[in-house]
């Protein structure tokens, strides 16, 4: 796992594993976490470009995923970022169905932030 000050957004090993996997599926990826009622702790997985961002949106991280080429970035929006803005964040998956809009959710797992005070 990424050491918790290490940089804004991390992945565990399962994490960057799933990631491997759905790049090879899918193609370039992008992360997004809204600050809605019913995914506000789920980081959504889409294929690059898929999730429109705009103003109210903040990049925080093009992270580096080891058998992936490009960096995958991570979007959250700009209400959710200023709750969580002490914070260092690590996604993690954990078993169980997610958002059907996430493409990790027909895998039976679901991406899940954990998060550590800056």
């Amino acid at each position: 796992m990424n050491e918790p000050g290490a940089r804004p957004v991390g992945f565990t090993p399962a994490a960057a594993d799933l990631m491997r996997r759905l790049r090879a599926a899918h193609g370039p990826l992008m992360f997004h976490q809204s600050g809605g009622c019913c995914d506000g702790s789920a980081p959504m997985c889409y294929q690059a470009g898929e999730f429109r961002t705009g103003a109210s949106d903040v990049l925080l991280a093009e992270l580096h995923v080891a058998g992936v080429e490009e960096p995958v970035p991570f979007w959250m929006s700009r209400s959710q970022h200023e709750l969580w803005s002490h914070t260092r964040l690590v996604v993690d998956v954990v078993e169980g169905r997610g958002s059907g809009f996430s493409l990790e959710a027909p895998e039976g797992v679901r991406f899940l932030i954990r998060s550590f005070l800056a």
